[in-house]
């Protein structure tokens, strides 16, 4: 069984490294969104370290299948199971719960999972790259960043919504309504990401309003494919370098899109974590109300019972006298 699974999680780890080097905007397989990574620490998170075989396997197949090198691939695909499995370890140890219901979940995956685990991967991959004398270690655009927040933002945008996949709703559980809310939201999300990245005029802070509104209603089930949606969409803009991205240096448009697809995940999971959190709480509060009102109903009747049973005794007692 642990073969299969480790075949399953290799196949998914290349599908979504072929997805990620699709936006490939610097030569040498740095892209600003490698949805493999994410994919890898939803693994290790939801099948345990057994499928780390897996990564490692997919991300070297995927490497030599785009033209690398064997021997600058087996070290670099070592450090892209490395990295995952550090962010998995940090989970554990704060006691992460994979529902992303408490803020201190949602945290976690930012600082622990992204920002402190994906340095691993990053810095073995440009040591590699610098090692080997490959050019790209040699340009202007500093891979290393880009390399960590091309991984970083796998963790916060893929991450939380494979999380959400493994507990779906029933479909019964949707009414017509919440169902045409959320059609809406995922619509708008597309057609104001679409519009704010292929227009000149700064207007990509209008998707946040979105990401807003799903965090409210559907907490992560509506913030993340929202962040899902805006982050793809913004992302082939600026492969295609129109609207926003159309002019200036490739390494200052690099780091806008990466710090708005940052932004994003970041606004739609805390929030959404915030809320739900709230919601936890609220009715934490309402159980403990009903319980005190059943345990003073419970005592009112059992006082009632017992003022029942005594006064007999004491009419039986003026009686005898």
């Amino acid at each position: 069984m642990a073969v299969l699974w480790n075949v399953g999680v290799a196949a998914a780890y290349f599908a979504g490294a072929e997805l990620g080097l699709l936006d490939q905007l610097l030569r040498g397989h740095l892209t600003p969104f490698w949805p493999s990574t994410g994919i890898a620490l939803a693994a290790l998170l939801l099948l345990g370290w057994r499928v780390a075989p897996g990564i490692a396997a997919g991300a070297f197949i995927a490497l030599v299948f785009n033209g690398m090198a064997i021997y600058e691939a087996v070290p670099i695909a070592i450090g892209d199971m490395l990295a995952p499995m550090l962010a998995c370890y940090l989970l554990h140890r704060v006691n992460f719960n994979p529902n992303l219901d408490r803020l201190r979940d949602g945290l976690a995956l930012v600082f622990l999972g992204a920002f402190v685990a994906m340095t691993v991967s990053a810095t073995v991959g440009t040591s590699v790259l610098v090692l080997s004398g490959d050019a790209l270690a040699q340009t202007r655009e500093n891979p290393w960043l880009l390399w960590w927040m091309g991984n970083a933002t796998g963790v916060l945008v893929v991450t939380p919504l494979l999380l959400l996949l493994r507990t779906p709703r029933r479909p019964g559980s949707f009414r017509l309504a919440r169902a045409a809310e959320i059609a809406a939201l995922l619509a708008g999300t597309f057609l104001v990401a679409g519009l704010g990245s292929h227009t000149r005029f700064e207007v990509l802070f209008l998707v946040f309003p979105f990401l807003f509104w799903a965090a409210w209603r559907f907490q992560l089930a509506g913030s993340a494919p929202c962040v899902l949606i805006a982050s793809v969409v913004v992302t082939l803009a600026a492969e295609g370098r129109t609207g926003t991205f159309a002019e200036g240096h490739l390494f200052t448009e690099l780091v806008t899109l990466q710090a708005f697809n940052a932004s994003a995940a970041l606004t739609g999971l805390l929030l959404a974590a915030l809320i739900a959190e709230r919601n936890h709480t609220y009715r934490e509060v309402e159980r403990a109300v009903i319980h005190l009102s059943d345990v003073m109903s419970l005592r009112d009747r059992a006082g009632r019972h017992v003022e029942s049973w005594r006064a007999p005794s004491r009419e039986d007692d003026a009686r005898r006298q």
